[in-house]
């Protein structure tokens, strides 16, 4: 078993598309790098943070993209978040059977805070132009960096979401919760709260991932040639389905000095068996335990 949290996002790459399939788009010999950066004596990476291009998988064709959590954190900046929307518009023309997105980001980065808010933006709206055309999108997330910020909603704007149990997805990371509402709010120093609040197990009882795998990269290829050919159609009524959903889990809450702000007490609600022991069982037997 390899691990894919402790893979680079090339080694990702290899390990999860048929081995030596992937032909780079823009690749580290281009020097595509972020002027930004440059201007604030920042140190730069001749791919910007994500590797971009066309491979197959299962010996059918896909597109891919892959961000390095080891540069600033997988953090999406102007030519970051361009090569995400050039690969999404090219599978607009080209259409792959699948476009994959090995997430692994912080959010935005603050160097180039307005450029990559405008970037992922854009590529939540490629995102969707991608799925209305028939074209599937998948995210896998499972890096040490989690999946957070604008890439948390991009990641949930896509067709499935394979995680592992230490993969982590939310809108805002514990340490911009910590430093913008305090250390009583929520304390990101917390692992065990962490993990509980924003990873793998707790997105797959609440259903907010599709499948939830062990932290092997030979697993998040075998989900993502599951979820090849299985899109889903972006429809309103898709949407006001999730909305429903959503406000149904916030009713179901306790009050916070109930432990309401515990992700225990809404798996308690949930009806998941022996809600309090979920953090030390393994994968296997938490996906046994999400209600249909």
């Amino acid at each position: 078993m390899i691990s894919y949290a402790e893979c680079s996002a090339r080694e990702r790459l290899a390990q999860v598309l048929d081995a030596g399939s992937f032909h780079e788009w823009l690749p580290p010999a281009e020097r595509l790098t972020s002027r930004h950066l440059a201007q604030l004596g920042v140190p730069s990476s001749f791919d910007d943070g994500v590797a971009i291009g066309r491979a197959t998988l299962g010996g059918v064709d896909v597109f891919v993209a892959a961000q390095e959590g080891a540069f600033m954190g997988g953090g999406v900046g102007e030519v970051h978040g361009a090569k995400l929307v050039g690969l999404l518009r090219r599978a607009l023309r080209d259409r792959p059977a699948a476009v994959l997105l090995l997430a692994e980001s912080g959010g935005v980065r603050l160097h180039e805070a307005n450029a990559g808010l405008i970037a992922v933006s854009e590529v939540m709206r490629a995102v969707l132009d991608v799925r209305s055309a028939g074209v599937p999108v998948i995210t896998l997330i499972g890096g040490v960096n989690g999946c957070f910020g604008g890439m948390g909603i991009v990641a949930r704007c896509t067709d499935h979401i394979v995680m592992s149990d230490v993969g982590r997805l939310a809108m805002s990371g514990p340490e911009v919760i910590e430093a913008s509402h305090g250390v009583e709010e929520f304390d990101s120093r917390d692992r065990a709260l962490v993990w509980r609040t924003t990873g793998g197990k707790h997105r797959w009882l609440t259903g907010d991932c599709d499948v939830l795998v062990e932290d092997d990269v030979a697993a998040f290829r075998q989900a993502a040639l599951d979820a090849i050919g299985a899109a889903k159609p972006v429809t309103l009524d898709a949407l006001e389905r999730e909305h429903a959903l959503l406000s149904a889990r916030q009713r179901m809450l306790p009050p916070a000095d109930e432990g309401g702000d515990d992700a225990i007490a809404l798996w308690t609600r949930l009806g998941i068996p022996g809600a309090e022991r979920v953090p030390e069982m393994d994968v296997t037997a938490v996906r046994a335990l999400r209600p249909e």
